[in-house]
């Protein structure tokens, strides 16, 4: 019996018990997410008031200067509020990067290219293998940056559902993976640069001298990538896949949304049939799709799940193409005089680096359109534009989520709250005498909660790092530990905070597949994720520090070098 199907399945007669069945109820008797933040934005500008009212202030480590929760009711604030609302919002940092990368999928995805994809990759690999190979997935494309939530949030509910798994498991998964497991990745990529650029100043605080390489943590982060992708392989197949059971009723689930038959370019075994299927899914849907899927046929996925001899060239031409596509890049980030390299041949500094949303993008459309013209689901050029503007119609009711979300975290830091509680709580640290073992786990654990309120972690890093290195180089541990220490505590905690731009997009996708589903749905679902990577990561690290093993070339464990 499958995880999806609803014959021969009793019918759910009784609301979830048990802790998380508690999540779940409480958190979705919130109110919808918008109104949510909303809330949560009155709430800062009270708490600002009071925080202003009682003094409520910190010094800055860095810099030595006074930092003063400032109030948000003032007139000057007001006038703010309302005359930077625009710019609150399209300067919001997740939402231009999940725009141009639409654009990109878009296309690829309403060519069929995806659909095509997954299948093939789902067609060749067990439903236990298959969470292993999304997690992995997920925890290293933290190298696309923010684009990776966009991309395999959909990829693993539509893999899921296509091996007869819940796509609500195949969506968890892919989230976990791609925001708790941030911070490890199987290759170099910008978090690594950003991290060690804070920590050198900090480090420098007490050695002028001492330089934190980018690399200063890749040999941890490699083996780490594969821990977490197995943690959450663990968590998946012992307990998400029946909890979710429990806490979603399958019967309600909208199929549509992740079948590859009814998908854009899905299962086409021919020219004419591939336009026929991208024609029918151009028309508009009327109103919310019905809340009882009951009638769908779940034979039809396997079929739907074989590739036509004219998708697999398709998908040949696609390949070719990202070769093609990949020895560009490579060659605009690493010849010398390109325009595109680095400045003084630093690599992560060039601009298909720091803006890899671009590079993805341009990937995704150049590989959709080839894909889309060799199987006929392109015909002339007025298609392109007209597959981005679908790809990005999927996006409408996160937009609005994002208005209100974006004002929110900006009146959160015109406040100043954020900033004193980081640099409240570090200076708590520093207080505490402790055995290295149990300092390094009271560190994990104040990043995991001040990570609930301050999810960027190169700002969160910007803020403790002058406080948290100067303080472990005083004990004798290394800067590149307490950096690594740092990245342990921070990702692990973003899929539970609603503070965090992502959790509002993991639940716009999550609501597609299942009107019904709340905040608690989500919150109940993460959790488990959560505290099981964050102590299970840990654990490997404190195995990885006793054993003595570098973390990265030239990092030493202690300070000075032993």
């Amino acid at each position: 019996m499958t995880e999806t199907a609803t014959e021969d399945q009793p019918k759910k007669t009784k609301s979830p018990g048990g802790f998380l069945g508690t999540i779940e109820k409480l958190g979705n008797k919130l109110p919808d997410p918008f109104w949510l933040f909303v809330v949560l934005a009155g709430v800062v500008a009270v708490s600002s008031w009071l925080g202003s009212l009682a003094g409520m202030s910190a010094v800055d480590p860095q810099t030595n200067e006074t930092i003063e929760v400032e109030s948000l009711l003032t007139q000057e604030n007001i006038s703010r509020m309302v005359t930077d609302a625009v710019e609150n919002f399209t300067s919001f940092p997740p939402l231009g990067v999940i725009l141009a990368v639409m654009l990109g999928v878009g296309v690829a995805e309403q060519s069929g290219l995806l659909s095509a994809l997954v299948r093939a990759m789902v067609a060749k690999v067990t439903p236990a293998t298959l969470t292993f190979a999304v997690a992995l997935a997920g925890v290293t494309g933290s190298v696309a940056s923010d684009a990776i939530y966009v991309i395999l949030i959909p990829l693993g509910a539509m893999s899921f559902h296509a091996l007869g798994r819940s796509p609500i498991v195949g969506a968890m998964v892919a989230f976990a993976a791609s925001s708790a497991g941030f911070n490890a990745s199987l290759i170099l990529n910008i978090t690594d640069l950003l991290l060690a650029g804070i920590s050198t100043p900090a480090a420098q605080m007490v050695d002028p001298d001492y330089h934190v390489s980018p690399l200063a943590n890749i040999f941890f982060v490699i083996p780490s990538a594969v821990v977490l992708a197995l943690i959450i392989t663990a968590v998946t197949e012992l307990f998400i896949t029946r909890k979710a059971r429990e806490l979603v009723n399958h019967d309600h689930i909208n199929y549509e949304e992740v079948s590859f038959d009814k998908a854009a370019g899905g299962s086409q075994k021919s020219s004419a049939d591939a336009n026929n299927a991208v024609d029918a899914h151009a028309e508009d849907h009327a109103g919310d799709a019905d809340d009882s899927d009951s009638g769908y046929d779940f034979s039809d996925d396997e079929e739907a799940l074989k590739l036509s001899r004219q998708e697999a060239k398709g998908l040949m031409w696609a390949g070719i193409a990202l070769l093609v596509f990949l020895a560009g890049f490579l060659a605009l980030l690493f010849i010398p005089g390109s325009p595109l390299a680095g400045p003084d041949g630093e690599t992560m500094e060039s601009p298909l680096i720091s803006t890899i949303a671009v590079p993805i993008a341009l990937a995704f459309l150049l590989v959709g359109i080839v894909y889309g013209i060799v199987v006929g689901t392109i015909k002339d050029g007025s298609d392109v534009p007209n597959f981005m503007a679908r790809g990005l119609k999927t996006l409408l009711p996160m937009l609005v989520l994002f208005f209100a979300v974006a004002q929110f975290l900006a009146w959160f830091e015109w406040s100043n709250l954020g900033v004193w509680t980081a640099i409240t709580g570090s200076e708590l640290l520093q207080r505490w005498d402790l055995p290295p073992i149990l300092m390094f786990a009271g560190l994990v654990l104040l990043v995991a909660l001040l990570n609930l309120l301050i999810t960027s972690g190169s700002a969160q890093w910007a803020l403790m790092a002058p406080v948290i290195v100067p303080m472990m180089m005083y004990v004798h541990v290394s800067p590149e530990v307490a950096q690594m220490l740092f990245r342990i505590g921070d990702s692990p905690t973003n899929i539970i905070t609603p503070m965090s731009p992502y959790f509002a997009l993991a639940l716009t996708f999550l609501q597609r597949y299942y009107k019904r589903a709340g905040v608690g749905t989500l919150m109940s679902l993460a959790l488990p994720y959560s505290v099981a990577m964050l102590v299970g990561w840990f654990l490997f690290f404190v195995v990885w520090y006793l054993l003595g093993i570098p973390l990265g070339p030239g990092a030493p464990m202690h300070y000075p070098a032993e």
